[in-house]
């Protein structure tokens, strides 16, 4: 079992950065991969990044690559999203998320959440 809590969204203007972090609980933090999901009004929730359980290897959605960067400090049973840039359209809740593979996209293939982190992105 993984408990997790997002932390650092808020509002942010457009051109503009935020940082946000995902603490987990529990000694098995290290074996999952972790992943960041959105989801804004009216719209599923959609990938945005993941990363493998040893940090080697890490995937984005087109429309946030070489925007947004995916780390994890398992040390601290910590996941970050680093995001640039942002942009109206990355205006969302955000969600943690953890499971067995980083190479999976659909919220569904996902096994333990987050409650989530407001991001909105003004002009």
């Amino acid at each position: 079992q993984v408990q997790l809590v997002e932390s650092g969204g808020g509002l942010v203007q457009a051109g503009g950065s935020l940082r946000l972090s995902c603490a987990a609980s529990g000694r098995t933090f290290s074996t999952y991969a972790m992943g960041w999901f959105r989801q804004a009004p009216g719209k599923e929730r959609e990938f945005v990044s993941a990363i493998r359980y040893d940090g080697s290897r890490t995937s984005y959605a087109d429309s946030v690559k070489g925007r947004f960067t995916i780390s994890r400090d398992n040390a601290k049973n910590t996941v970050y999203l680093q995001m640039n840039s942002l942009k109206l359209e990355d205006t969302a809740v955000y969600y943690c998320a953890a499971g067995r593979s980083y190479s999976r996209n659909y919220y569904y293939e996902w096994d333990y959440w987050g409650q989530g982190t407001q991001v909105t992105v003004s002009s």
